[in-house]
């Protein structure tokens, strides 16, 4: 095992790395709408992901099959949706790669599909389950106990890579002192991640996997490195005989698709929810003066103004909360959140000034230019 002093110092420079990465990748135009959702089949090529007993069906097919019936019903119902596999055939993609096409595409949403198992069982757990970035909070527990098996296989694909402890800084997924540096950094997506998350455990209840095994957060290595809401769907256990009857057939896996898709479309409706029409003649004018009350919401200005962006949330907030530190703020609505934006100004080096004061108390503040229906980072 690694030394933990040497291993936390190592960590913390890789997370303050990471931090800069995934500010790096925000969205250069981050849109009011879902414009574009990434599929992630897992596995794929010389990983098969987990096996049958019978050694005849692989997780590596079904996924990759749901997945893109799960593509073909959302490009066939959103037709103006970007719709990206971050594979179409049976390769290998390494978990940097998927993250990377995810970031790369400036997605709004990116769904990770994988299927569970479990060794040595004759018929074990069934269900489904969904994960979030995040640590496993059961009090009664060590850190991650409930879910380690999952994150281990699944962060486990790192072994399979060429030269991985390079690309990874010394990740070892086998190792729970790895995980650590993982809470070093803050997932600014989570109250959108657990929102479809919920929404995927909604509407597979009761389908073709019937039995739900709830939402948890868990330290997985391919959400972690998505600048955007992620989930991640075990959609059935290979290794239980009822789960497998679904998995292996066509209409088993159909369903499974629809039901993700009945997901993303309720996920959907809520994210594009409440944007504000600036067509109208009058919404260019409509700038809220006040927002020290939860519901003053701002109307996204027609010409340029520029300000800093210290929180995304589905929280109405007031402005005499203690998260903004006294300083005033505008609110914009985006789907059913709220983008709060401070040191707001038509002038933009005087909004740079503004940022480097700003900066010094918000470490994960960016500048951006608010016009039209658009928000875009300034770099």
């Amino acid at each position: 095992m690694r030394n933990l002093r040497n291993f936390l110092a190592a960590a913390a420079a890789v997370a303050l790395f990471f931090i800069g990465l995934k500010a790096g990748a925000q969205q250069p135009s981050d849109a009011l709408k879902l414009k574009t959702v990434v599929i992630d089949p897992g596995h794929g090529g010389r990983d098969p992901g987990c096996v049958s007993p019978s050694g005849k069906t692989l997780e590596k097919t079904v996924v990759l099959d749901i997945s893109k019936r799960l593509a073909a019903k959302i490009r066939e119902g959103y037709p103006d949706v970007n719709v990206v596999m971050t594979r179409s055939t049976d390769v290998f993609v390494t978990l940097q790669d998927r993250a990377d096409i995810a970031n790369r595409n400036h997605a709004n949403l990116f769904i990770s599909i994988h299927v569970n198992s479990v060794e040595g069982k004759r018929s074990g757990p069934n269900g489904y389950s969904v994960h979030i970035l995040g640590q496993y909070t059961s009090k009664q527990k060590d850190l991650y106990a409930g879910q380690m098996d999952v994150v281990q296989r699944e962060n486990s694909v790192i072994l399979l890579e060429e030269d991985y402890t390079t690309r990874y800084e010394g990740f070892d997924p086998a190792d729970p002192e790895s995980y650590i540096f993982m809470n070093l950094m803050q997932n600014a997506f989570l109250e959108q991640s657990l929102l479809f998350a919920q929404c995927v455990n909604e509407e597979m209840d009761g389908g073709a996997i019937r039995q739900s095994r709830g939402i948890s957060q868990d330290p997985l290595y391919v959400l972690w490195r998505t600048a955007m809401p992620a989930v991640l769907v075990e959609c059935g256990f290979m290794s239980n005989p009822t789960d497998r009857g679904a998995l292996i057939t066509e209409e088993g896996r159909d369903k499974i698709a629809s039901d993700l898709f009945d997901a993303f479309k309720n996920y959907k409706k809520n994210y594009d929810g409440g944007v504000p029409e600036v067509s109208k003649p009058a919404a260019p004018e409509t700038v809220a003066e006040e927002a020290d009350t939860p519901g003053s919401v701002a109307a996204i200005p027609s010409g340029p103004v520029f300000g800093t962006q210290v929180l995304v949330s589905s929280r109405n907030m007031s402005e005499n909360d203690p998260f903004f530190k006294g300083y005033s703020f505008k609110k914009y609505i985006a789907g059913r959140y709220y983008k709060y934006v401070i040191g707001i100004s038509d002038n933009l080096e005087e909004a740079k000034k503004n940022h480097r004061e700003i900066k010094k108390k918000f470490s994960d503040s960016f500048l951006v230019k608010i016009e039209n229906d658009e928000f875009s980072r300034i770099r």
